[in-house]
């Protein structure tokens, strides 16, 4: 796993000075590189404000930067360590929005052009994306960094009550889930019934019946423990899929 000490990072995200750096052009939605400073330290991280959210037909505006905290939270409760360290600030430059801890890594290195034996360690980025409902899975979403730890990206578009996967990570369609991952699934099962402090920590950033919808993917990936095939009475790839 990676060496990020998470708590401290957080504690960086929630308190550190923004500084903006640069704007990325290729996205939907306004997304800053940014600069965070703290006792003399800085830091890099990715600022995602509300504001700069462009409207869709299917997802609440101005949730978006928040279902980005809720991808960490799900992420750090299954152990599985995908998601950079991520929080929301209210008091930031263009107003509230998530803050995510840039991962430095090789741009021109991603699922697409991975070997064959990266490819074969997605098998957590897949279990995670059905689980999250991630309806925006992009090849250039997943990444390694120096460490070689995989790590992924932009999860503003997950937890939608519908079914709404769209992925290029079908590698494994019709494999059995990995029994560690299928007992990482069943605790966090346990914890959503037992509402422990994470699962009341999502309630800021989902809504009831999200985090409802949440738990029924995880019960039915239980029941039956094998990668989906891609649907064919829908769309289930995301465009463009870089």
């Amino acid at each position: 796993m990676a060496s990020l000490d998470h708590e401290a990072l957080l504690y960086v995200l929630e308190h550190g000075e923004i500084h903006l750096e640069g704007e990325f052009l290729w996205g939907s939605n306004a997304s800053f590189y940014t600069s965070v400073s703290l006792d003399g330290k800085v830091w890099k991280a990715v600022y995602k404000p509300l504001r700069g959210e462009r409207p869709l037909w299917d997802f609440p505006t101005r949730t978006l930067a928040k279902r980005e905290v809720a991808a960490y939270l799900v992420s750090q409760a299954l152990n599985w360590e995908l998601v950079p360290p991520t929080v929301f600030r209210k008091n930031a430059p263009f107003g509230a929005g998530s803050l995510q801890i840039y991962i430095e890594h090789d741009p021109d290195y991603h699922y697409f052009t991975f070997t064959p034996e990266d490819r074969q360690r997605l098998r957590p980025v897949v279990a995670f994306d059905l689980v999250v409902n991630n309806a925006d899975r992009k090849g250039s979403h997943v990444m390694v960094d120096r460490h070689g730890h995989i790590w992924c990206i932009d999860h503003g578009i997950c937890f939608h009550e519908q079914e709404k996967l769209r992925t290029v990570l079908w590698d494994f369609a019709g494999e059995p889930l990995p029994p560690a991952l299928l007992e990482d699934l069943r605790r966090v099962d346990r914890e959503l019934k037992d509402e422990v402090d994470w699962v009341i920590a999502l309630r800021a950033y989902l809504s009831m019946a999200e985090i409802a919808a949440l738990q029924q993917r995880i019960e039915a990936f239980i029941r039956q423990p094998i990668f989906p095939a891609p649907p064919e009475d829908r769309r289930p790839y995301p465009w463009p899929p870089i």
